[in-house]
């Protein structure tokens, strides 16, 4: 019906050594603010995470990778970043969606995602410790959660509802933000 609003989509790439923590925070609070969350293995099969937790996604990349999504997250951990930088899906992904003028987030090691594909320079950025190292055009902040226009990016696993909270804000609103940090009992600063 023309008067009903669009759940935001978001993609949720899903990489082998990925920190689970952080997936499933993410989606966990996206999915109870209503977003409608796309979890997209790289490849077939349950995917191993950085600490022997095994997911399952809901689909794979390469079936969604044509759709249209509001957001994309990228979660962390070393390996699956590295596996998420070295996937030329993902990057031309960020690409089109930032041309698209789509939300770009991140956190923990996968910042450097974003940044390999040339999306953050001049931005302002927090990652884990030494994650962007590599990319001097990138301003890192030691907050726990920066944005900076379509890009937001977090520090790492203890950040993870903060950075989701923030998400569920850029998708919604405020109040959808406080609602789910009530239901989640987080206390909201």
């Amino acid at each position: 019906m023309p008067w009903e609003k669009r759940m935001p989509r978001v993609l949720v790439p899903l990489a082998k050594g990925c920190e689970e923590m952080e997936v499933v925070t993410i989606v966990d609070i996206l999915r109870r603010a209503g977003a409608a969350v796309v979890l997209a293995q790289l490849e077939e099969g349950p995917v191993g995470g950085a600490h022997g937790l095994v997911l399952q996604g809901d689909t794979t990349l390469d079936k969604v990778l044509n759709e249209t999504f509001d957001m994309l997250v990228l979660p962390g951990g070393t390996e699956g970043s590295r596996r998420l930088g070295e996937d030329t899906r993902i990057a031309a992904k960020a690409q089109q969606m930032a041309h698209d003028n789509q939300l770009l987030t991140a956190i923990c090691a996968a910042p450097g995602v974003l940044a390999k594909a040339g999306l953050l320079d001049g931005k302002k950025a927090a990652c884990y410790p030494t994650c962007l190292d590599a990319f001097p055009a990138v301003q890192q902040e030691l907050q726990p959660v920066v944005r900076d226009g379509q890009f937001i990016t977090s520090r790492g696993p203890a950040t993870a509802v903060a950075f989701a909270l923030h998400l569920t804000e850029a998708l919604f609103g405020p109040e959808k933000r406080k609602e789910v940090a009530r239901q989640i009992l987080c206390p909201e600063s």
